[in-house]
C-alpha cells in the first residue's frame, strides 16, 4: 500500500512525546539539586524498504538531517528552556523490516543536527535498537553529551508505543536528560569539570 509522503521523503503516521520527571531516588531521598527531567520524542515512520532487501538504503538516510532538526525543535519544545546534559537514541523496526534499516535512521547524518541542537555536544549519541511488533518497550541509553566517561551521566529511560510499529514502519526515538543520575557516587570526572575545557558546553 502507497502512503502519502508528509515530510521530505519520509511518510509519518504519529509523533509522540514523554516526559518524565523525578523528584527523589528509589529510597525517597530528595533530590541534590534540580529533579531529574528526561523527554523523550518519537516518530512512527513509513519503512520505504519493508519486505525487501537492498544494498542502498539511501532512501532512508537522504533526508534525515531534517528529521533530526524536527526532533530537537520539538525536544527543545518540551525542555521549556532546561539545558540537555545527555542523550541517546533508539529504534524499534516492524516485523516486515530488517534491524538495519533502523540503524539507517540513525547515522550521524540524523544525529549530527541533534548534537547541534543542544549545544554542540562533543561526545558521540549512544543507542539501541530492535525489531518488534506493536506495544514493544525498548531502553534507551544516555551518557552525557560532551565526555562520554561522565558516570553520573550513565542512564536509561524505557519508553513504548501502543500501536506502533506497525509490521511496514520503524519507531525512531531520541531521548535526553537535563542532568545525571540523583544522588550519582561513584567518583569519576563530574559533568561541572568540563566547563571551558576543549570549548565544551
Amino acid at each position: 500500500m502507497i502512503k502519502e509522503k508528509n515530510f521530505n521523503n519520509y511518510h509519518i503516521r504519529r509523533w509522540y512525546c514523554n516526559i518524565d520527571e523525578t523528584l527523589a531516588n528509589e529510597t525517597g531521598i530528595l533530590a541534590d539539586g534540580k529533579a531529574v527531567r528526561k523527554v523523550v520524542v518519537a516518530a512512527a515512520i513509513k519503512n520505504p524498504y519493508s519486505g525487501t532487501f537492498s544494498k542502498d538504503l539511501n532512501e532512508i538516510i537522504e533526508g534525515s538531517a531534517a528529521l533530526g532538526k524536527d526532533f530537537s525543535k520539538r525536544i527543545l519544545k518540551y525542555l521549556d528552556g532546561e539545558p540537555v546534559e545527555s542523550y541517546g537514541k533508539s529504534c524499534i523496526v516492524g516485523t516486515l523490516g530488517e534491524y538495519e534499516h533502523g540503524n539507517a535512521f540513525l547515522t550521524t547524518t540524523f544525529a549530527n543536527p541533534i548534537r547541534e541542537a543542544f549545544g554542540g555536544g562533543a561526545a558521540w549519541v549512544p543507542s539501541t535498537g530492535k525489531r518488534g511488533s506493536v506495544g514493544e518497550s525498548i531502553d534507551i541509553p544516555l551518557a552525557c553529551k560532551d565526555a562520554l566517561y561522565v558516570r553520573s551521566h550513565y542512564d536509561t529511560i524505557t519508553a513504548s508505543f501502543p500501536d506502533a510499529p506497525s509490521p511496514d514502519e520503524v519507531v525512531v526515538i531520541v531521548a535526553v536528560s537535563t542532568r545525571g543520575r540523583l544522588h550519582a557516587r561513584l567518583g569519576g570526572l563530574k559533568f561541572n569539570d568540563l566547563e571551558g575545557k576543549n570549548g565544551l558546553r
